[in-house]
């Protein structure tokens, strides 16, 4: 049965679905709330190989992304090396972790789009979405509507797509933290293809140096009580610097000079995961990447997951009779899978804002388990990357 599709959001899980979608056969339109492309926004992040997998199954040369960053560095804030591990196995075929900026990404995504005749339109932001029997109408804050199919909410943390799924589903948890980026230029900081994670006496500071050796960085600075956008929008560039100063003042770090070395900072944007979300779908409408189960950053899975939706969702539309059973079939197979990747990033979280004991104990622990990891081989979060998507399998519903 041939299916059309609304893509609520432009970001990454949007865009991908609708890649995806087209792949499968269903005609897509993207409605972005901004404006604009998102061409830059947000500092960096680091696809995983299960993020590189998906990339592929939709037709990516993943090669021409960012940069390798097979390795992760753990130091203290005091400069003591705590030790090290792999971001990641490698694929079969050598594949390993790729540090990107998130604009890049943006554009290889909305580039593959346009050339594959996906309609992009801006200045959509969905204000409510109601059933027409075979399908579904979509309202706009600009007074517009639209009808198709079945509609994806890939509208992130305060997806209204979410809210109109189910008028009681959970918002997005605060994690404590806001976060702040850059990329600098004439400093040297650490040998390129690892990423350096720095446990600070206040703050978390992540920086990979990138082969022309500019340096790719974010910090995140605790923050107890939720900013508003407001809050956030007050402060000042010169402000920011002087918060990133004073948060790592203290640490033996290249952080100072990074931020000293950078002319644009990326500002403000706080972290966020959302907790089990009981209704994914409903009718024809249904909700992919951070709208059904947003990730700490620390989990480093956030646009992986997202891309894994988009490949499964596709399939599963293609392979199921019916949207009802094809959107059960995707909540089935992707459930369990991201809500223990949403737990295990929140785990790790905590470690970024433990005091002075409490770190202590918690640079001992991981540097037992960096040794035991090195001794044996074993990683425990292993199964986050082992996963693999063969676009040609069919989805197993319809097996």
């Amino acid at each position: 049965m041939a299916y059309t599709a609304l893509v609520i959001g432009g970001g990454i899980a949007g865009t991908a679905s609708a890649i995806a979608l087209h792949k499968a056969g269903i005609e897509a339109v993207v409605h972005e709330a901004y404006d604009r492309p998102a061409d830059d926004v947000g500092a960096f992040l680091t696809l995983a190989v299960n993020a590189l997998d998906a990339l592929r199954a939709l037709g990516f040369d993943v090669t021409r992304l960012g940069f390798e960053t097979p390795r992760i560095t753990l130091t203290s804030g005091s400069g003591r090396r705590i030790g090290d591990l792999p971001h990641g196995p490698r694929l079969p075929d050598g594949t390993v972790s790729r540090s990107v900026k998130r604009a890049e990404l943006y554009r290889a995504l909305r580039e593959q789009a346009l050339a594959r005749g996906i309609r992009i339109e801006y200045g959509k932001r969905l204000t409510d979405a109601v059933s027409t029997g075979g399908g579904v109408r979509a309202r706009f804050a600009d007074g517009s509507t639209a009808e198709a199919g079945l509609l994806i909410g890939a509208d992130g943390v305060r997806s209204r797509t979410r809210r109109i799924i189910d008028p009681d589903a959970p918002g997005a948890r605060y994690g404590g933290m806001v976060n702040v980026g850059g990329c600098a230029r004439g400093v040297r900081a650490g040998e390129p293809g690892t990423m350096h994670a720095v446990f600070g006496r206040r703050a978390f500071f992540a920086y990979a140096a990138q082969p022309d050796g500019q340096v790719l960085w974010a910090a995140n600075l605790m923050r107890p009580v939720e900013p508003t956008p407001a809050d956030l929008a007050a402060i000042s560039g010169p402000r920011w610097r002087a918060d990133l100063t004073d948060a790592f003042r203290r640490d033996h770090s290249p952080a100072l000079a990074l931020i000293e070395a950078t002319e644009t900072l990326v500002t403000g944007w706080t972290t966020y995961d959302v907790p089990s979300v009981p209704r994914w779908h409903r009718d024809h409408l249904v909700i992919v990447g951070d709208a059904a189960h947003a990730t700490v950053p620390s989990a480093g899975q956030g646009a992986a997951l997202a891309l894994e939706d988009a490949v499964v969702l596709a399939k599963c539309l293609r392979d199921t009779p019916g949207i009802g059973p094809a959107f059960a079939a995707y909540e089935r197979q992707r459930r369990d899978r991201v809500e223990r990747v949403v737990a295990h990033g929140r785990r790790t979280d905590t470690w970024k804002t433990l005091g002075p004991a409490a770190r202590l104990t918690r640079d001992l622990v991981m540097r037992l388990a960096l040794k035991h990891l090195a001794r044996t081989g074993h990683d425990p979060s292993r199964w986050i990357y082992d996963h693999h998507l063969d676009w040609d399998e069919p989805a197993p519903a319809a097996r």
